[in-house]
């Protein structure tokens, strides 16, 4: 007897989980189907286990300068095996975690590779190859993404890695070429370089992390540079051998001047690309554009009745953006009030290497491109009691506002952690806070985040403390 249900969720990463949590909230009968660990990338192979790793190379960078501080530490010992196990033992914690969500909120998971015969019609096929088959009212592809290829770059899973294979390595390696600098392949440019491996970060785009502001970006490679990390930009891998023991790698710049290397590894991280293979979207008239599904505002498909979510449906592929997109989906086709569709512009996003950075809306330069007229402002760290406080003053703030309406227009962030502050611009944009608003807010003394008014401030024209 095939099972009915009135939502089935194919995956149950951070967009796929919480879709099935809002579904069963608003009391529809639920299943996921997950053919791998709860949680997906996000929560086995992407954003947990890369934070818990960053967090011990910001250890092994406090070690590193203890002497401005009074202290002084040696003979210490540093284990990769156990802060991988660390990593390991966090998204592990986490997955049994979302397996209690799923059995508190009375949700199926169904185990196996989903694929959708007709409509609402979906057949599971198990690890043992067995296939049931399924019906729902609604189809959520909750797919998630994987790493996108370079090409004559192939990953082998011992030289040449992705970040699966960067999160679990076997040993640390001395030297590491980084192909990408979007947050991927910053975060573990800086986590390497500050375990101790000799870093080398390629990019195609004329700058690195390319989505980002230019001030930003060009304040990340002034960072990293100082720290000994080589930056190519405007480059492109051109050739590659695999030896027994290192990687040789020729780095072509634009204007064709070839620069070779040799280390133990290299890691491809290039962007990501949808999972939308053998799904039958094909068969049901599911669109797919450039690797990912296109949807509306209320993430439908092309297909009634199937809806698509998170980095399978498309830029910024990010976990929270998943999440939103989860709860808008399920309350729109459950005909929950007052829904409003997400305006991707400004979905926050945040990149945990050091320094670290955070952002939401326009650059200033797609801020120019609108022809408003434009108030800007930014805050040095220099500028800020507790930054310098905490040794961490390499940074500043930047907030954009159109000049006759006050609206935040875009905000860019960098320094010491940013990506807990970044949310507050995000409310301010969420209730249409201006300009003269944000400068009305009472910020406590001494925080970070006092640099966020100071930006406002200066972008009316009237800073206090710069």
């Amino acid at each position: 007897m095939t099972e009915k249900y009135d939502v089935l969720v194919v995956g149950s990463g951070p967009g796929g989980y919480v879709a099935a949590i809002r579904a069963a909230q608003h009391g529809l009968r639920t299943a996921v189907v997950e053919r791998d660990r709860l949680g997906g990338i996000c929560l086995n192979w992407g954003c947990i286990p890369t934070k818990a790793l960053l967090h011990g190379a910001d250890v092994a960078h406090t070690l590193a300068n203890l002497r401005p501080l009074g202290f002084s530490a040696s003979g210490v010992e540093f284990d990769m095996a156990r802060l991988v196990e660390f990593s390991r033992s966090v998204s592990g914690r986490l997955s049994d975690g979302i397996g209690y969500l799923m059995k508190k909120n009375g949700i199926d998971v169904v185990r196996g590779s989903a694929r959708l015969l007709d409509k609402g019609v979906v057949a599971v096929t198990a690890a043992d190859e067995s296939v049931s088959e399924y019906r729902a009212d609604h189809v959520i592809l909750a797919t998630g993404a994987r790493p996108r290829s370079v090409p004559g770059v192939v990953p082998d899973g011992d030289r040449v890695w992705t970040y699966f294979e960067a999160l679990v390595p076997s040993e640390l390696p001395k030297s590491l070429l980084v192909i990408g600098s979007g947050a991927i392949g910053v975060e573990f440019a800086s986590l390497y370089n500050d375990l101790g491996t000799d870093v080398t970060l390629v990019e195609v785009a004329p700058q690195i992390m390319p989505v980002e502001d230019a001030a930003v970006a060009g304040h990340v490679r002034r960072q990293f540079e100082k720290r000994g990390i080589r930056i190519h930009t405007g480059a492109s891998v051109s050739e590659l051998t695999v030896g027994t023991n290192a990687v040789t790698v020729a780095v072509r710049s634009a204007d064709g001047t070839i620069d070779e290397s040799t280390v133990d590894r290299v890691l491809v991280a290039a962007g990501i690309q949808g999972n939308v293979e053998d799904l039958g979207l094909e068969e049901l008239g599911v669109e797919v554009d450039r690797g990912f599904v296109t949807t509306d505002q209320w993430c439908r498909t092309t297909a009634f009745g199937v809806y698509a979510i998170g980095d399978v449906a498309g830029a910024p592929c990010l976990a929270h953006k998943a999440s939103h997109e989860a709860v808008l989906c399920v309350d729109r086709l459950a005909g929950a009030d007052h829904v409003r569709p997400l305006d991707r512009d400004y979905v926050p996003g945040c990149t945990y290497a050091r320094p670290q950075v955070a952002s939401l809306g326009l650059t200033e330069e797609r801020a120019r491109a609108t022809g408003r007229r434009l108030q800007i402002g930014q805050f040095d760290l220099q500028a800020s009691g507790k930054a310098l406080a905490i040794g961490e003053a390499d940074g500043f703030v930047k907030t954009i506002f159109d000049a006759d309406s006050g609206e935040l227009l875009g905000a860019h962030m960098v320094g010491p952690d940013v990506t807990e502050q970044i949310q507050g611009f995000g409310i301010a944009r969420s209730v249409e806070a201006t300009a003269d608003d944000l400068a009305e807010v009472v910020f406590a003394h001494p925080t970070l985040s006092e640099a966020m008014h100071e930006s406002v401030l200066a972008a009316l024209g009237r800073p206090i403390n710069m």
